[in-house]
């Protein structure tokens, strides 16, 4: 599965911004990929930030981000969301979609399989 992940930019701090990836799944539907979001912010190793399952039931998310981040999917549209909201500048980073072969929400990077390039936020304070 190739995935673009799209709508990073310039926000201040305590604004919103959404992320959405769109996926082209070649022979497994996008359906059937657990989704998740990661960051890496500048000097920082990737970190785990929100995972979807594959009905978009089930949801998972780093504490930092609780309340304010919201992980969504519309598998029709083949695209995974992420609405974050009271952005802050310690969320600034490449934000990643990433898509995973296994059966339940994993939080590990090496977990998932196949990586979007990477969207750029910055929170100015």
């Amino acid at each position: 599965v190739q995935l673009q992940a799209s709508g990073g930019g310039l926000v201040q701090a305590g604004g919103p911004l959404r992320l959405s990836c769109a996926a082209s799944a070649s022979g497994r539907a996008f359906s059937r990929y657990i989704m998740g979001w990661f960051r890496q912010a500048p000097g920082k190793e990737r970190e785990f930030v929100a995972a979807i399952s594959r009905s978009g039931v089930a949801t998972a998310y780093i504490d930092s981000v609780k309340g304010r981040f919201t992980i969504s999917r519309d598998n029709a549209k083949n695209t995974v969301y992420l609405q974050m909201n009271s952005l802050k500048p310690e969320d600034t980073a490449v934000y990643y979609c990433a898509a995973d072969n296994g059966d339940v929400i994993r939080r590990h990077d090496r977990e998932y399989e196949y990586w979007g390039q990477g969207t750029k936020v910055t929170v100015s304070s």
